[in-house]
């Protein structure tokens, strides 16, 4: 896609990569498009995203940029000891069919991709899950994992930071995007354990967001004048500045905490925002204090009792192949996705 205009997106044909010694070349198998996509798109420059998969080799200009993808892509040549063909992996792959890679820190649970363009990049976006030492992994369950696990993967660390800060002292954490995946997860996992919880959505959402009973109240933006006056933490999930100024007009000094985390919106608005979030921070904290180990258990029990519930409030639309991807992209981009709606795309 144009990286100056995320709406003009070409399709490529190109020679599939040869092997050599230390790599492996995975084919991109199934993926899925979620509003976290245009987060990496918007994003790209600033944080960095384009710089994964650079699209030169494939006859494209630096204006050009291939948007990252969360998936699943199997093994089908490889060079490198404990990387077989027919591996099948999760991870971080591009919009295209291919993808080479540099298996590095190789055991049962997958391996990392140490290619040197990479090197620099935050490193969870590295890891490459192999299904068969992953204990969230479930085959009936792909589709909820392509669709859930990178945002959930935000959901757990932003829950798990809101409380590790004791919930930044606040009476009540209003979450704007409150129909979005990444909002509704963390609300699910914060539900019972503090403060009051506060979803933000629109007019249209409001229904299907009050039916998933994560929060204790939703309220539409139209409606933010009648929050409750109390001590209030924001997550921004939807990088609205429109929102963030009538937070700030009706809470005033009670607004204790305005925590941007992930943008749906096409605006990004973090610079506004009192603080950041950014989830491999959090992990990094987390391998320290609990170790890989012990960061896996805890994330696969809240994975667990997450998909338990989430299967309901899903239906997953289903494409295959580079035309279905470019329109799943263009319907996602333009906002017009229900919320209950999720796009999967079959290469």
């Amino acid at each position: 896609m144009a990286r100056d205009d995320l709406g003009r997106t070409t399709l490529v044909d190109g020679a599939t990569a040869e092997v050599s010694e230390g790599e492996a070349l995975l084919r991109v198998d199934r993926v899925g498009l979620t509003a976290n996509n245009v987060t990496y798109a918007v994003l790209g420059d600033a944080m960095r995203y384009w710089e994964f998969f650079p699209p030169g080799p494939r006859g494209l200009g630096p204006q050009w940029g291939l948007p990252p993808l969360w998936g699943f892509a199997e093994v089908v040549a490889s060079t490198v000891a404990g990387v077989a063909a027919g591996q099948r992996v999760y991870g971080y792959l591009p919009s295209a069919g291919h993808l080479l890679v540099r298996p590095g820190r190789v055991d049962a649970r997958g391996f990392r991709d140490v290619s040197g363009h990479r090197a620099e990049l935050p490193s969870p976006y590295q890891v490459y899950r192999s299904s068969a030492g992953d204990p969230a992994y479930r085959a009936d369950q792909e589709d909820l994992l392509i669709l859930f696990r990178p945002l959930f993967f935000t959901s757990f660390m932003l829950a798990d930071r809101v409380v590790d800060d004791d919930f930044h002292g606040a009476a009540s954490v209003v979450l704007s995007s409150a129909s979005s995946k990444t909002a509704y997860a963390t609300a699910f996992l914060l539900r019972g354990r503090g403060p009051r919880l506060v979803g933000l959505t629109s007019p249209g959402n409001r229904e299907f967001t009050r039916s998933l009973g994560c929060y204790d109240e939703v309220v539409g933006y139209d409606e933010i004048d009648l929050l409750d006056r109390v001590p209030t933490a924001h997550l921004d999930l939807s990088g609205e500045p429109a929102t963030r100024a009538a937070l700030r007009r009706r809470l005033g000094d009670r607004l204790v905490r305005d925590v941007a985390v992930g943008l749906t919106s096409r605006i990004p608005n973090a610079d506004a925002a009192g603080e950041v979030f950014f989830a491999p921070v959090q992990m990094r904290k987390r391998r320290q204090d609990w170790g890989a180990d012990e960061l896996d258990r805890r994330f696969t029990e809240a994975w667990r009792r997450f998909a338990e519930v989430v299967d309901g409030w899903l239906d997953v639309r289903a494409g295959t192949g580079p035309e279905a991807l470019r329109a799943a992209w263009g319907e996602v981009l333009a906002g017009r996705t229900p919320p209950r709606v999720g796009h999967v795309v079959q290469f």
